[in-house]
């Protein structure tokens, strides 16, 4: 199972010191996070897009791109790749071009966004959101698996002839998690091309991600991808520790109590009972992260989000430190030991192109 951390790459004032850094820090600062996220063994790095402020991640490809530069073992992937905004020529060159750079460490997560003036800004109609994820990802998924592609749909301009570079990294293209909230249509997705898919699993309460991950899972079978059980879902998760529990609640509460996503809302006792957000100690977590599996079932990543609500970097630091020492190594255990054999990893540009070689060897015998 991977285990990795996930930034939105919000900029937020701290809200128990007034400060707010710069872009320039705050962008310094998530390629330290990451490359912190290696140094304690964690398993994934994903970051955001965003086109509009508070955040700075507009050019997530960019951003990975330098992280790999300075990591050797970290799956670089992102937290959203807006589908229905974004150019399937551009993602498809993009993280081709990114994939060779980073020997294959990449994959990502295509998504709807939270942000709906994105759509006019890049002449995009919101309500076409589900048809544009929808076509757009049909194009991608074919420019990635077709030297030349003739292609027409409603919303690009036709290709003819074309061929994306580069080519992706082995002619295997990058593992792609779908992601959603809300939308029953994104699962159905993923379980028609047999991909990923990745439940936010933030907001909303234990019984809507169970409901959309059985979906998928149910679809993944359907159209003969494998057994429910080994459809490939991955979660998403918050958490803020300390090594006594109170001290993590009276610590955090001034930045949940004012985050832009939820301050001024629900109490954070409220929202830790209905909500997988967990604060307290590194036994709580694992107890808490260990009982996502009761609902979803086997699943093969699982994602933290630790930098946001304008928590110090500092901070971010020492979150990471008790998440690759204390935390993260016992749920790799625990998971191991209850995953039954046929339940796949989640897959990995050195898993796929082993796959695809061992089909090749068989052929041939």
């Amino acid at each position: 199972m991977q285990f990795g951390i996930f930034s939105v790459s919000d900029i937020t004032t701290d809200p128990t010191t007034g400060r707010t850094p710069t872009e320039a820090q705050r962008i310094k600062d998530i390629v330290a996070i990451a490359k912190h996220a290696e140094e304690v063994g964690l398993d994934v790095f994903a970051l955001g897009e965003h086109h509009n402020e508070p955040f700075f991640s507009s050019s997530p490809t960019t951003t990975l791109a330098y992280i790999a530069a300075q990591t050797r073992t970290l799956q670089l992937s992102t937290a959203t790749t807006l589908i229905t905004t974004n150019d399937p020529v551009k993602i498809a060159e993009d993280f081709a071009m990114l994939q060779h750079l980073a020997d294959g460490r990449v994959d990502l997560m295509l998504g709807r966004g939270n942000t709906g003036p994105v759509y006019p800004w890049f002449g995009k109609d919101i309500r076409a959101g589900i048809p544009l994820a929808i076509e757009n990802y049909s194009l991608l998924h074919k420019l990635w698996r077709e030297h030349v592609v003739d292609w027409q749909g409603k919303f690009r301009t036709p290709l003819q002839s074309f061929t994306s570079t580069p080519r992706p990294l082995d002619e295997i293209p990058p593992f792609v998690w779908h992601g959603s909230i809300r939308s029953p249509e994104i699962a159905e997705q993923a379980a028609y091309y047999g991909d990923g898919f990745f439940a936010n699993h933030i907001f909303w309460p234990a019984s809507h991600t169970q409901r959309m991950v059985q979906l998928y899972r149910q679809r993944f079978e359907h159209y003969g991808h494998g057994s429910a059980d080994q459809a490939i879902v991955g979660l998403g998760g918050q958490v803020f520790m300390r090594k006594n529990s109170q001290d993590a609640v009276k610590e955090f509460r001034p930045y949940f109590d004012n985050a832009p996503v939820y301050g001024h809302g629900p109490s954070l006792e409220d929202f830790t009972r209905e909500t997988p957000l967990t604060v307290g100690s590194p036994q709580q977590v694992i107890d808490r992260t260990l009982g996502f599996r009761e609902y979803v079932g086997d699943y093969q990543r699982q994602l933290f989000l630790l930098d946001h609500a304008g928590l110090p970097t500092k901070t971010v630091l020492e979150q990471l430190d008790l998440l690759g020492s204390e935390v993260v190594p016992v749920l790799r255990k625990e998971f191991a030991s209850l995953k039954p054999a046929h339940v796949p990893d989640a897959p990995t540009h050195a898993s796929l192109l082993a796959a695809r070689d061992a089909a090749k060897e068989e052929v041939k015998a």
